[in-house]
């Protein structure tokens, strides 16, 4: 595998230990370790290693799918990547929906070949016919993130049905990452709800504030899954055992309040950023989730001089357009901590203002 860099790792691990404040963040704020049982007894592997059957069993049943089709793994960012090192042989082909996190397209292109189906503003809408257009007879998988990853964009039913319906038709699958589906006010079915041809990849890290459990899940029909269950037996090998205890807790009796209050901030930081955005002349499509996808203000060059020069003025950072293939745009996260959120909104304030 020849794989590039990972631009928005690079990015943060170069500007956040010296920052501020941190608004290129893509989650919900953490929530405290105090508020789960962490007792997990003596501190061996997860038994089996794809995760524990009734666990397992329960992630299931959201899906209508059988335990034997579910894999639990180190966070979702594990779980695209088991997927594709199951599916994909070299030279296979993969249609990849852009703007989207750079593994989606850099993991399958380090394999095969990857063609782009670029969405654009203002409304990210996803041509189901592009999709078509851009399908091989050797394409193996289509790829995409929903909600999306950095635009907020979320496809309906309709959309993800009419998806279903050209995999399944060439025999490919349906990939999707969906870890922040549940932030949605109504979240729509799941993509593995869609038939044997579609995966779904998600986990805690975003919707659940729970990045530093770790625990992601990947649920497919039983061969791929069995595919994922070798591959990660050479990466992982077990889910992290007090990242699963904590994550069962939180996907049980906890699950409504903790569902019910992260959307509330959610919704109450957009409107912020909204205000924000307006107050600037910028633009943005308002999102699901926790990430807004803004276009560069006036006097800036690009995402990565707005960004760089942000940082270096206020201490803030952001993340540059260009790491998502958009260099006219960057990447805000609203789901810190409120009073952080204002704080950082002021600061970029102050700096468009004296760019200009």
């Amino acid at each position: 595998m020849d794989i590039p860099p990972f631009e928005l790792e690079r990015w943060l691990d170069e500007y956040e230990p010296d920052a501020d404040l941190m608004l290129a963040e893509s989650g919900v704020r953490s929530l405290p370790a105090d508020r789960f049982d962490l007792d997990v007894g003596e501190l061996g592997y997860v038994i089996p290693t794809d995760g524990e059957p009734a666990f397992r069993a329960e992630i299931a049943e959201r899906y209508g799918r059988d335990a034997e089709e579910v894999v639990l793994t180190c966070g979702t960012q594990e779980a695209d990547f088991l997927a594709f090192m199951s599916l994909l042989d070299e030279g296979d082909h993969s249609v990849v929906v852009s703007p989207t996190y750079q593994s989606l397209a850099s993991v399958p292109e380090s394999i095969g070949e990857v063609s782009r189906v670029r969405t654009e503003p203002p409304e990210w809408e996803l041509s189901v016919d592009a999709v078509a257009e851009a399908m091989r007879p050797d394409t193996r998988l289509v790829v995409l993130t929903n909600p999306s990853n950095p635009t907020g964009k979320y496809l309906g039913p309709e959309t993800m049905r009419a998806l279903y319906d050209l995999v399944e038709e060439q025999d490919a699958y349906l990939l999707v990452d969906e870890v922040y589906r549940m932030l949605a006010d109504d979240p729509h079915p799941p993509a593995a709800a869609l038939g044997p041809r579609a995966i779904s990849a998600a986990g805690v890290s975003k919707s659940y504030g729970l990045a530093g459990a770790r625990l992601g899940w990947i649920v497919a029909d039983p061969e791929v899954a069995d595919a994922v269950r070798k591959w990660k037996d050479y990466t992982t090998i077990s889910p992290p055992l007090v990242g699963a205890h904590v994550a069962r807790q939180a996907l049980g009796d906890q699950e409504a309040d903790i569902l019910e209050a992260n959307r509330a901030h959610a919704r109450a930081n957009r409107d912020r950023v909204a205000d924000f955005v307006d107050r600037h002349g910028l633009e943005w499509f308002e999102p699901t989730g926790v990430n807004g996808f803004v276009t560069v203000p006036d006097g800036f060059e690009n995402g990565k001089e707005f960004c760089r020069s942000l940082f270096e003025a206020e201490s803030v950072v952001l993340a540059p357009g260009e790491v998502f293939g958009y260099p006219d745009r960057f990447r805000i996260g609203f789901g810190l901590h409120t009073e952080e959120l204002e704080e950082g909104l002021e600061r970029i304030a102050r700096h468009i203002e004296n760019g200009r």
